[in-house]
C-alpha cells in the first residue's frame, strides 16, 4: 500500500490577521525555538514513518518552499502543489494535487490541515483506516469544551448557567484519511460552482455515497491555531511538553 500525505497551506489565514500580513499562515513562529507551526507537522508525518509529502500551496507559497525546499533537511521528499489561480476552497486543493501527478499512485492520503498542532498517532490511524476497509477515516475527538459560556432559559429566567462546558460531541480534529475509491467523488463535488471545502463538501458526499467513513480518535494532545485569539493564548510550555518527541 501506497501512503502519501497532503498538508493545506495555501490559505490567506484572515483570521489570523495581522500576523498573516507578514506570514504564511503555516509558517507563524511557535515553541520556544520559533519553529514554523507546519515544520511541527512535516516532523509529526515524517516521525510516524509518512515520508512522501505534498504541500499544497497559494498565499506566499515562496515562504514555504523557501523554508522547507525538497525536504532532505527533515528526512521526507517534499513536493509541492500550487493552486490554480482563482481556486477556492480546499477541496480543489486537493482535486488538483491529485489531477497534475503530484499524488500519483497512492492507494492512501493522509490529508493534514496545516493550522493544527497535535500529538496524533498517525501511524496507528492508518493501521486503523486499512483494517477497517474504509474509504476515509476522521480523526474526532471527544467531549467538546465550548469557548463561551451557555444558559439555560426557562419562562423569562435564567435557571443554570454553565462557563465553557464540555459537550459530549465528537468533533473533527484536522486531519483525515482519504483512500482512491473516493477519488471520482471529489471530482464531482469539485465540479461545483463556487467554494468546495473537504469538511463541509466532500465528506458528506462520500458518505451520502454509502462508502465507509470510519471514526479515529485521538487520546493526545491537539490544538487548532487558526485565529489570532487562539495564537495568543498557545502555552510555549504546552508545546515543550506535548510535541518535544518530534525534536
Amino acid at each position: 500500500m501506497v501512503t502519501k500525505a497532503a498538508v493545506l497551506c495555501g490559505g490567506e489565514g484572515t483570521r489570523l490577521r495581522p500576523l498573516t500580513n507578514y506570514f504564511q499562515k503555516t509558517m507563524i513562529p511557535v515553541g520556544s525555538k520559533k519553529r514554523p507551526l507546519l515544520e511541527y507537522i512535516v516532523r509529526l508525518l515524517a516521525y510516524n514513518g509518512v515520508r512522501d509529502l505534498t504541500l499544497l500551496t497559494g498565499y506566499r507559497s515562496e515562504d514555504i518552499e523557501g523554508y522547507f525546499e525538497d525536504g532532505s533537511k527533515f528526512g521526507v521528499k517534499l513536493v509541492y502543489s500550487r493552486d490554480p489561480e482563482n481556486s477556492k476552497g480546499s477541496a480543489r486543493s486537493l482535486h488538483s494535487a491529485i489531477r497534475s501527478g503530484k499524488l500519483q499512485g497512492f492507494d492512501e492520503v493522509v490529508v493534514y490541515y496545516g493550522d493544527v498542532l497535535s500529538s496524533l498517532n498517525v501511524r496507528g490511524l492508518i493501521a486503523a483506516h486499512r483494517s477497517g476497509k474504509a474509504a476515509m477515516s476522521l480523526v474526532l475527538s471527544r467531549d467538546y469544551r465550548l469557548p463561551v459560556g451557555v444558559a439555560q432559559v426557562e419562562e423569562g429566567r435564567v435557571v443554570s448557567f454553565r462557563e465553557k462546558p464540555t459537550m459530549p460531541l465528537s468533533v473533527t480534529m484536522g486531519c483525515l484519511v482519504v483512500s482512491r475509491e473516493c477519488a471520482p467523488v471529489l471530482a464531482e463535488v469539485v465540479s461545483r460552482d463556487g467554494n468546495v471545502d473537504i469538511m463541509t463538501h466532500f465528506v458528506p458526499a462520500v458518505i451520502d455515497r454509502g462508502l465507509k467513513v470510519s471514526p479515529f480518535y485521538i487520546d493526545g494532545f491537539w490544538y487548532d491555531v487558526g485565529t489570532t485569539e487562539a495564537y495568543e493564548r498557545l502555552d510555549t510550555e504546552l508545546v515543550e511538553s506535548n510535541l518535544s518527541f518530534l525534536d
